[in-house]
């Protein structure tokens, strides 16, 4: 928490912030310490040894970029439609094309090696994160229409294999660890993301907005409240003949800070994409498909005898 406070707060401030650097080092020093913690202790929370299996480290890098990158975007996404375009509900596309291919990739998880679905998905997760960039203050939002469904597509290949991929790797005992484990590095990667983004973003937008005269002077409470997805009452509150002049402004600047955030996006998810495919092998999967031992002495259902039976020995004997 205090690594993804300090990258908010350098968002708000600056990275030379003494509130930002001890955010960041007690961050780091705290991390350092559990990975030392859990590699003593008998019964690990997380067993760092897991992150030696290629495979299982290559899934979770996968989990981290995924939600790293196209998740964590969506936050601004989302304001950027909704409150500078006003047309929030497009972004279903993305949700339609990853149902197609979700339930596409379930089915195929289970004959083809899942680095072949992981891999391309995140591929094509960063190609459509570099296809929604290039904005521009008059773009509208059907210049996002080829990176939604492309993303989207991707992300559909990514998630069902993904869930199985980290457990499939370690004994049935030590599954809902690896569950546990695969579902943190998705948090962290949308949690920190989310925060990384917010640094980026704020100081593109200070940067754009310095360059637009009626703004400048006012530039830091502008970014502010473009972030909390006040750009509507931003407006609102300048006078009337200055309005226009200001949405052009902050529509213009906020184009201009989502390109950026859209190709360090779309950056990660490639980076993930390599590395599942580098690291996730077939061959470190477990097999489970050894037969279960019989007890002595057990008898299968099928096996029982009936009540006709037990009736017949009664009237034999």
């Amino acid at each position: 928490m205090s690594l993804v406070y300090g990258l908010i707060r350098a968002g708000q401030t600056s990275w030379s912030d003494t509130g930002v650097i001890v955010c960041l080092t007690v961050g780091a020093v705290a991390l350092a310490a559990f990975i030392v913690a859990e590699g003593r202790v008998a019964h690990p929370m997380f067993d760092i040894s897991l992150l030696r299996t290629p495979t299982f480290a290559g899934a979770s890098i996968a989990a981290f970029a995924m939600n790293g990158s196209l998740y964590a975007v969506l936050l601004f996404l989302v304001i950027y439609l909704q409150d500078v375009l006003g047309t929030g509900l497009r972004l279903a596309i993305i949700s339609v094309a990853q149902l197609v291919t979700a339930t596409i990739a379930g089915r195929l998880s289970e004959r083809v090696p899942v680095r072949w679905l992981i891999g391309p998905g995140l591929m094509l997760v960063g190609v459509g994160l570099i296809l929604m960039a290039g904005l521009s203050g008059s773009s509208n939002w059907t210049h996002f229409i080829p990176g939604f469904i492309v993303a989207g597509l991707g992300a559909g290949l990514v998630n069902p294999p993904l869930a199985s991929t980290a457990i499939g790797v370690v004994p049935p005992p030590q599954a809902g660890m690896a569950s546990g484990v695969n579902t943190t590095f998705r948090q962290i990667g949308i949690a920190a993301g989310i925060a990384a983004l917010g640094s980026i973003f704020t100081t593109a937008m200070l940067h754009h907005l310095a360059y637009a005269s009626p703004l400048a002077s006012s530039a830091p409470r502008i970014a502010a409240m473009v972030r909390q997805g006040q750009v509507g009452q931003l407006i609102a509150s300048q006078p009337p003949s200055r309005r226009g002049e200001v949405a052009l402004a902050i529509k213009a600047a906020f184009a201009a800070g989502l390109n950026d955030l859209l190709y360090v996006t779309a950056g990660l998810a490639l980076l993930g994409a390599v590395c599942a495919l580098l690291l996730i092998r077939s061959k470190d999967f477990v097999s489970r498909s050894e037969p279960t031992a019989v007890p002595t002495g057990y008898a299968p259902a099928g096996d029982a005898p009936t009540d006709t039976d037990r009736v017949s020995q009664v009237r034999s004997a």
